[in-house]
């Protein structure tokens, strides 16, 4: 008993996922797919940012 409309809401749910046409973000696909992201800005030479170092100079003379 009670089952009528849970399985009437996977229906729907069903149906849409089915019958929906998505948007797709063509631009953003091109852009994973070619490789490219937010992140070019940076150069290859640079070193990335160590994120175990606290900042002090821990190599004393």
């Amino acid at each position: 008993m009670g089952r009528g409309r849970a399985k009437a809401k996977q229906t729907k749910v069903a149906r849409e996922l089915k019958y929906s046409v998505p948007t797709t973000d063509f631009d953003a696909l091109q852009r994973e797919l070619s490789g490219g992201s937010e992140d070019e800005d940076r150069k290859d030479d640079e070193q990335p940012e160590d994120p175990y170092d606290d900042g002090y100079d821990d190599h004393r003379r």
